[in-house]
């Protein structure tokens, strides 16, 4: 890989919190690099024309959902074909940095044929549900969250462990923060009918962590740690990385606090060179969309919750980056939002792009820590199982396959047995049968085929009883 000369870099040690680097600024480069996995060099324009796509998540079948935010235009893209309008979001009232915001499926959606979005009415923020063929039959999960001119936040994801997550801003009142009795300057969690989960951590209330300003970006890695972007004020943005019950600091500190009362970010950046939304995590790396910074960050994560040095691309190419997020074929997706009021749109802004893994790179999420149980390899194809969360009576695991052979394959089947009694409950990125403790798994049909060293990884939640030991024989065939 080409390096570029760093402009500067600053590195300080943070105190209640993970090691925290702050950004570097790098000079432009002369064409886009490969990271993360990931081949910029390569783009793919999915749609072009539209008018400050927000949010964006994916259908079982592989399409993608992106919304308008201030049309309120429900859209679906799928690579090669011209996008679909499903309909318009009633209720929406765009104005400012309000409108259509984030959109999540449910982890069900084969059963449930839910689709969540996050919305500014003329009088607040509220999170809803509905179906596609009937969007104006909503279902209101959660309502009265503040609006402001600025900082409605919007970002909503599902977690690993099937509960709804959402990105609130302090609305312009910095005093939401740090006040426990509103939801503004939080990240809450809740359950898929808006009720609050029995061990969040402040008791009846749907509050995760607290101290944040603006949060627009929401992932998970491959150990089941959740992060998040959020927007500074005039000095630092940051990258946190987020615990339950954890205060941000804001408005008493933006960027490092050195106070044991609040968490030190894991990484920040100038408004500058950031102004960060959207956050997906993929191949053990963060990527970070910027608005005013008008690039791609990716942020290596490491095995201990650590981060390595941000190393910027696509800087300037597209202008404002709004969103960012791995699709179930294996590409990175990104919007851009030049229409938002300010940008600086091109004749075919605002458009969605999606670019492919590197050659011979992985095509899904990697595990991010040394395997817990592998196979020895069998002629051409190799099974890795992984357990990457477990609480009481629940675990998220993944298995990794891998195409050992020499030319391309089509279609993958692993299989192993569960020693302990467990039962999958839920599975994405391809099917399952599960028979006792006998489990088959089988390739999607967007990760069906894979080239020479070519990798595809299976994510799963399940239960256990009285214990939860690996299974000690998986095959791939």
């Amino acid at each position: 890989m080409r390096t570029r000369p760093l402009i500067a870099a600053a590195t300080a040690i943070g105190i209640g919190a993970a090691t925290a680097v702050i950004a570097v600024t790098l000079s432009p480069p002369a064409t886009a690099q490969v990271a993360g996995g990931y081949d910029f060099t390569q783009p793919e324009v999915v749609a072009s024309g539209l008018n400050t796509p927000w949010g964006l998540a994916f259908l079982p079948d592989g399409s993608a959902l992106v919304g308008e935010r201030n049309s309120a235009r429900l859209l679906q893209l799928r690579p090669g074909q011209p996008p679909q309008v499903i309909g318009t979001v009633p209720g929406v009232q765009a104005s400012n940095e309000g409108g259509l915001l984030g959109l999540a499926v449910s982890p069900n959606y084969a059963q449930d044929q839910w689709v969540y979005a996050y919305y500014s009415t003329a009088t607040d923020n509220r999170i809803v549900r509905f179906r596609l063929n009937a969007i104006q039959n909503q279902e209101v999960i959660l309502s009265g969250l503040g609006r402001g001119f600025i900082h409605d936040g919007g970002r909503i994801a599902f977690g690993p462990d099937g509960m709804l997550y959402a990105g609130v801003g302090d609305a312009g009142n910095t005093a939401n923060a740090q006040n426990l009795q509103s939801l503004n300057g939080k990240i809450l969690r809740m359950t898929p009918t808006g009720g609050v989960p029995a061990d969040n951590p402040f008791g009846n209330s749907l509050v995760w962590s607290l101290g944040h300003r603006n949060v627009q970006g929401l992932a998970w890695d491959a150990q089941g740690r959740m992060w998040a972007s959020e927007f500074g004020q005039n000095t630092w943005d940051e990258l946190n990385q987020i615990v339950p019950g954890g205060n941000y600091g804001w408005p008493t500190v933006e960027g490092m606090a050195n106070n044991p009362q609040f968490r030190n970010p894991a990484a920040v950046w100038t408004p500058a060179e950031a102004s960060p939304s959207g956050l997906a995590f993929a191949n053990d790396t963060l990527f970070m969309a910027a608005l005013r910074g008008q690039r791609l960050w990716t942020v290596p994560v490491n095995a201990n919750g650590t981060v390595g040095t941000p190393v910027a691309e696509l800087q300037g190419q597209y202008g404002r980056l709004r969103t960012v997020a791995r699709g179930p074929d294996g590409w990175l997706w990104v919007t851009t939002s030049n229409r938002d009021g300010r940008g600086n749109p091109s004749a075919t802004d605002d458009r969605v792009l999606r670019f492919p893994p590197a050659s011979g790179g992985p095509t899904g999420t990697s595990t991010g820590t040394p395997p817990v149980t592998e196979t020895p390899p069998p002629p051409g194809c190799t099974a890795t199982y992984q357990k990457v969360n477990e609480w009481p009576g629940g675990f998220q695991a993944s298995v990794r396959v891998v195409n050992t052979g020499f030319t391309p394959r089509t279609g993958w089947t692993v299989r192993f047995t569960f020693p302990s009694g467990q039962t999958i409950t839920q599975l994405w990125d391809g099917t399952y049968t599960q028979t006792g403790a006998n489990v088959t798994i089988s390739n999607a049909p967007w990760n069906a085929t894979l080239p020479p060293n070519g990798s595809a990884t299976v994510g799963f939640l399940g239960t256990w009883s009285t214990s939860n030991a690996d299974p000690t024989s998986v095959t791939c065939q």
